[in-house]
C-alpha cells in the first residue's frame, strides 16, 4: 500500500479523530524497524526497536470489519517483528474502543497500564488509553 492509500484507509477507519497524512505514513515507513502488514481492506503498522515492537496503528475499512482482516494482518506483523528480534509488543488503545480491545484480547494482549486523557476525539472529552503488552 502506498502512503496515500494508507492515509485514505486510516481516515475512513478513524472518523472520530484526526487521520494520519500520507506524509506522516511515508515518514513512519522510512524509519528503521518499520513493519507494514496489509491486505486490500486493512493494515497494521508496527515499529521494532531492539527487542520491543510497538503497534503504531491498525486500520480496517469500515465496510469490511468483522471479517478477520485485522486479526490476520496483526498476526503477520507480529511474526515479522519477532523475526526482526522483538520479544514483546505493546500498544495503546482507547478504553472506549471495544472492537479493538476484543481483537487484542483474542490475540493475547494484556493490560499493563492506563494513560488518562491520551486520545482527544474531534467532538468529545478526552479518552484514556489502555497500554497493552504481549510476549512474542
Amino acid at each position: 500500500m502506498t502512503p496515500q492509500a494508507l492515509a485514505q484507509l486510516h481516515a475512513a477507519a478513524f472518523t472520530q479523530t484526526r487521520g494520519w497524512s500520507a506524509d506522516e505514513f511515508a515518514a513512519l515507513l522510512s524509519q528503521y524497524g518499520a513493519i507494514l502488514s496489509a491486505s486490500d481492506h486493512c493494515f497494521a503498522l508496527l515499529r521494532v526497536t531492539l527487542d520491543e515492537a510497538e503497534v503504531l496503528t491498525i486500520a480496517t475499512d469500515p465496510e469490511h470489519r468483522r471479517k478477520g482482516y485485522a486479526q490476520r494482518v496483526l498476526a503477520q506483523a507480529e511474526t515479522s517483528a519477532q523475526e526482526s528480534g522483538a520479544t514483546t509488543v505493546f500498544l495503546e488503545v482507547g478504553e472506549d474502543n471495544h472492537a479493538a480491545k476484543t481483537l487484542y484480547a483474542k490475540a493475547g494482549y494484556v493490560q499493563v497500564g492506563r494513560r488518562a486523557g491520551y486520545y482527544t476525539p474531534k467532538d468529545g472529552a478526552p479518552v484514556a488509553a489502555l497500554v497493552l503488552r504481549k510476549q512474542l
